[in-house]
Order: C-alpha cells, then sequence, then structure tokens
C-alpha cells in the first residue's frame, strides 16, 4: 500500500494525501520523508504552482509513530534523521495548504503549521500531547506554536496537552478557514486551483516574505521585502500583469 497518495489538482496544482489508515496517519519517518520528496518534486516542477495536503476524514495525522519514540534513547533523538526532513518542508517555496479533518496531533500539528493556509472541518482538533509521554514536541510545537497563537494558548496545549478546537484555532490564528465536515479538502483544493491561477513568482515571493516575519528583525525584514519587490519589476510577468490591465484581459502567466 502507497502510504502518500499523489494526485494532480488541475493543470497546476497537486494534492498530497497522507494514507496510512492503520496507524491514524502518524507520521512515521517513512511517511515524513515521502512528504518532503513530494515537496522537492513539486519545488523543480514548473508546472507546480500549488499543493494541497491531507488525510482522513477522522484524523489528518495522529502524531509521530509511537514506536519509532519507543525504541530510541537520547543518542538516538540526536543522531534522528528527521530534522532534516523538517527543514526540507519548511522550506518549501510555493504555496502549501493544508485540509484537515478530525483529529491533527503532535507531528501532524508540526506539519499544519508547516503550511501556508489551513482549512479544517468544524470538527477539527489540533494539538501537541506529547507531554503524555514523557517528552516534549520536537518540530515546532514549542517554537513556531507560540508565535502563531500566543505564549498562554501554547503552554496550555503543551503542559496540559489540551487541544484546540478548530473554531478556537481559527481565532488563534493557527488556521484560516473553517467549514462544514467534510469540505476541507474541497475548500483547501479551491484555494489551490485560486492560487495556481495567480502570478507563480509572485505566489512565491509573497509567502516567503510572510514567512520571514517570524525569522527577521523588522528593519532587515523590510529591506529584504523592498529587495524581493523590486526583482519582481524585472519578469515577464509583471510586464503581463500590467499590460493585462490596461487592455483589460486576464493575464497569462508563464512564471518567468
Amino acid at each position: 500500500m502507497n502510504i502518500l497518495l499523489i494526485e494532480p489538482i488541475g493543470a497546476h496544482g497537486l494534492l498530497l494525501r497522507l494514507n496510512r489508515p492503520e496507524k491514524r496517519n502518524a507520521l512515521a519517518t517513512d511517511l515524513l520523508g515521502g512528504v518532503a520528496d513530494a515537496l522537492d518534486a513539486a519545488a523543480a516542477d514548473p508546472a507546480i504552482r500549488a499543493v494541497v495536503i491531507t488525510g482522513a476524514d477522522r484524523f489528518f495525522a495522529a502524531g509521530a509513530d509511537i514506536n519509532e519514540l519507543a525504541a530510541r534513547d537520547t543518542g538516538g533523538a540526536l543522531a534522528d534523521p528527521r530534522p532534516a526532513i523538517w527543514t526540507r518542508i519548511r522550506g518549501f517555496s510555493k504555496p502549501l495548504i493544508a485540509a484537515v479533518e478530525g483529529w491533527s496531533l503532535g507531528a501532524g500539528n508540526e506539519l499544519v503549521m508547516c503550511c501556508d493556509l489551513v482549512v479544517a472541518g468544524k470538527g477539527a482538533k489540533f494539538g501537541q500531547p506529547e507531554t503524555n509521554l514523557g517528552i516534549i514536541p520536537g518540530a515546532g510545537g514549542t517554537a513556531v506554536l507560540p508565535r502563531l497563537v500566543g505564549r498562554s494558548r501554547a503552554m496550555r496545549m503543551v503542559l496540559l496537552g489540551d487541544p484546540l478546537s478548530a473554531a478556537e484555532a481559527l481565532q488563534a490564528g493557527l488556521i484560516a478557514q473553517v467549514v462544514e465536515d467534510g469540505q476541507a479538502l474541497a475548500v483547501a483544493t479551491d484555494l489551490a486551483t485560486r492560487i495556481a491561477a495567480r502570478a507563480p513568482l509572485a505566489m512565491q515571493q509573497g509567502k516567503a516574505m510572510v514567512r520571514a516575519t517570524f525569522e527577521m528583525h523588522q528593519s532587515a525584514h523590510l529591506l529584504m521585502e523592498r529587495q524581493a519587490f523590486s526583482a519582481l519589476f524585472g519578469t515577464a510577468d509583471k510586464r503581463e500583469g500590467t499590460t493585462a490591465f490596461f487592455e483589460k484581459r486576464d493575464p497569462q502567466w508563464s512564471g518567468t
């Protein structure tokens, strides 16, 4: 059985579906690596402009694989290949959208935090329950989560293991949209289609500049933003966008 299903979304989108139902899509190293491999391939393919990642109806991803965790000691954890895999996922340059139904826990929630837009069914739950196992989150659950939801919510999620409901996650800024249960994938696919119809280089630079907010001092970020803004003025898409505006027609983006 393929643990990661890959299919096109129209001409310029890609859908990744986590497919370990017997393990509630637990993100074992092989599945996590498969996601990174698929994103690396999508990043290198000029035809792909947006990617959606989803799970199953009752669970997006229920954390890491407990069997892998149980087998490791400190040395094993320090030598774990997973941090390098997570770096590849976070480094994906094109818009990445998550469609979440049901539970998103531990590594599953950390994968959600790698995405740029998150659409969730109203019954979805988002949690970092690692302290229930005597450990802590290790892929963004203490480093990224507070930047998104604030200190107090992050403390509650990490120290008590309490999940956020979809409504709470929306209010906290962890996700972008709540929809009726069962509709997350359809809405996420529509968002990907809309993004894929827009100027590809502008989408990539827009993503990069917003994400830099969490990594740079504001003055350096403003300079970097202006440089990215200026660089786009030399692209064929900028010329096409302004020409199409004056000619009152839809632009035809080339991604160059």
